[in-house]
């Protein structure tokens, strides 16, 4: 069942993703067309900012799930229904705290955004962001049961309609009116659409959830809810500081077009990482009940074969976006929009060291480890600000994501290690340096040889490089992982899972 659930949920995120990217792709190109990167660079900041409000979460989200992995499992309907209610009170006070110091942000405005030609008040767009994140905040919570209960593909299919409609929508309003307001408005409104037919589904498959009478959390519960929710908090700080200041530290040094120019790369780079990640994060859940009921064991071995498997994807996808994106986005918006190879290079190995985390991630938040290793954001987001601003001052663009990636080694050098390898598992950290930088090693080779194979051949016409580049990309780095990889029990073990059912499709 676990199994089922997890492929279903995977097959459901992946389809979703690529769904989006494909509408993204279409909308951020004509979004260019019509209204230029200056553009494109105030939507990428407003967003980083709107992030930031996140952080006023506190996390509640994750220690509600997490809590309702028992009680789902053996069908406390009580359990669940206190829970929830729970969950909507958080959320709504949440949106009023979001909204007061979304507005206190607003003074801050002008020393973020210093030099800019946009004929538009940027405090006024700002206010249509904050009116969104707010409002995402009202009915969102019925997501949660949906999530825990391994059916996060009807979220999925529920967000393709959404995304569908929203482009389609924004891209006829930006040509036939050109209104940036109008624009930002109907993402508002789509965004409650989305969330009422979200809670309708949930009220439909959970009825219970309807029920008037519905009995106060019991005070262990939520001694453990508000125990996670401090730890948490630290996390999303964390979390804000490493993954969403870039673009605040752009805007203030290199300029608004730098941050338009940077969202192209963004838009592909997330839109990848989101698709391959989602073959991880979809076992969250999953891990979650394994956790309860198998043995250490058995959690070790799935764990070993699942961060196999998060290994390949995070090679091949990042080994892609290296050598295909330049011809990519030449063939996309044009060349005038590439950045240094340098950057792309910085950005591709930021993407390996984030999609690795996958693997961790979902076996520490499915174990419910969030206070012991709650310090760690802080200082990875310290060190992330610090490094990213004196070397943005020193090499530029470049600078801002080496510093990311310097700070992402608190994750690998210490919370990893001790906290999921030795702390869920009673693995060797030995074992775990050796596994860590075998992976990373063969990573980078792949990376060499693939490009070094790309740049033997060039051609006139630019589809013919894209092309080339996409071939490239597809065999060699796979081609190399079988061939390092065939003899081992993992590897094995997919092949298996592959060819059996391919057996039995033709049995």
């Amino acid at each position: 069942m676990r199994k089922k659930s997890s492929i279903k949920n995977m097959v459901g995120s992946v389809i979703s993703n690529i769904i989006t990217i494909i509408i993204g792709l279409i909308a951020q190109a004509l979004f260019i067309k019509i209204l230029g990167s200056e553009y494109l660079g105030l939507n990428g900041l407003f967003t980083n900012i709107i992030t930031m409000l996140g952080i006023v979460e506190l996390g509640i989200g994750n220690a509600i799930i997490y809590n309702l992995y028992k009680p789902l499992a053996v069908q406390n309907e009580e359990k669940i229904k206190s829970l929830m209610n729970f969950y909507k009170k958080s959320y709504h006070i949440i949106a009023i705290i979001v909204c007061i110091i979304g507005l206190s942000i607003i003074p801050l405005l002008p020393f973020i955004i210093e030099d800019t030609t946009v004929n538009i008040n940027i405090t006024f767009v700002y206010l249509f962001f904050l009116t969104d994140v707010v409002c995402s905040y009202l009915l969102s919570y019925k997501r949660s049961i949906l999530y825990a209960d391994q059916k996060n593909y009807i979220i999925n299919i529920v967000h393709i309609g959404y995304t569908f409609a929203l482009n389609v929508l924004q891209l006829l309003i930006l040509y036939f009116t050109k209104n940036y307001y109008l624009y930002l408005a109907i993402k508002i409104f789509m965004r409650i659409l989305e969330n009422f037919v979200i809670s309708i589904i949930a009220n439909h498959k959970y009825p219970y959830l309807r029920d008037e009478h519905i009995e106060n959390l019991d005070k262990a519960t939520e001694k453990d809810i508000f125990t996670k929710v401090k730890s948490l908090f630290f996390h999303k700080i964390g979390t804000f500081f490493v993954l969403g200041t870039d673009n605040i530290i752009i805007s203030k040094f290199l300029g608004l077009v730098t941050v338009g120019l940077y969202s192209n790369y963004y838009l592909i780079i997330n839109a990848v990482q989101t698709v391959f990640g989602q073959f991880i994060q979809a076992t969250t859940a999953s891990i979650g009940n394994m956790l309860i009921t198998e043995s250490k064991e058995k959690c070790f071995d799935i764990f070993k074969k699942i961060r196999f498997l998060n290994f390949w994807i995070a090679t091949f996808s990042s080994v892609c976006v290296f050598v295909i994106m330049d011809s990519f986005v030449t063939l996309w918006i044009g060349k005038s929009y590439i950045l240094p190879k340098v950057v792309l290079l910085l950005l591709s190995i930021n993407l390996y060291q984030n999609l690795m985390r996958n693997a961790y991630s979902s076996f520490k938040e499915a174990a419910g480890i969030f206070f012991e290793d709650r310090y760690v954001p802080l200082f990875e987001a310290f060190i992330n600000i610090i490094v990213s601003i004196i070397f943005c001052k020193l090499w530029g663009l470049a600078g801002v994501f080496f510093g990311t990636i310097i700070s992402g080694l608190m994750l690998w050098c210490y919370s990893y290690p001790r906290f999921v390898y030795k702390k869920i598992f009673d693995g060797s950290y030995k074992d775990y340096i050796f596994s860590t930088l075998g992976y990373i090693i063969c990573f980078l080779v792949i990376l060499m040889i693939t490009y070094s194979l790309s740049k033997q051949f060039y051609f006139d016409s630019r589809y013919l490089n894209f092309y080339k580049n996409v071939g490239i990309s597809l065999v060699i780095p796979n081609i190399i992982l079988i061939l390092i990889y065939f003899r081992t029990s993992h590897f094995q073990y997919y092949k298996n899972i592959i060819f059996n059912k391919g057996k039995k499709k033709n049995g």
